[in-house]
């Protein structure tokens, strides 16, 4: 990611409340992730029910080695997250302010079970929304 911010706000309006914000750096951090020393910004934001968070970060050193971002739903590896709404709808419109754009060209439904999409999000971050119809 080049900038948390706009990612942040975009979370928030899905809904999910920043915990926090800071610089994480250091040989302890390296151990952790495995890439040795390392300076990372972290953006901790909670989930409305409290139980669950999503964790951005932004690595400034080491250097970014590859950009998953323009991959596929499929691609092996790639990481996404999905949220159910109340109203599909409603956040699409919501969203549309930070650029949101569907993966496809509608919102589908499985049954009588949900509506679901997959959007992009700003940097391009790939989310799955889902509203359940019972």
């Amino acid at each position: 990611m080049q900038d948390l911010t706009p990612v942040i706000e975009f979370f928030q309006d899905l809904g999910l409340e920043l915990e926090g914000r800071t610089m994480v750096e250091g040989e302890w951090a390296g151990r952790c992730t495995g890439l040795g020393d390392q300076r990372v910004e972290i953006a901790m934001l909670r989930t409305p029910d409290g139980h669950g968070r999503v964790e951005l970060s932004r690595f400034l050193e080491p250097e970014t080695v590859e950009d998953h971002r323009a991959a596929p739903v499929n691609a092996l590896g790639y990481l996404r997250v999905m949220f159910e709404v109340d109203d599909i709808e409603a956040t699409l419109a919501r969203l549309a302010k930070h650029g949101t754009r569907l993966v496809s060209d509608e919102v589908v439904r499985y049954q009588d079970a949900y509506k679901l999409c997959y959007i992009r999000g700003p940097e391009d971050i790939l989310v799955g929304l889902a509203q359940s119809l019972g």
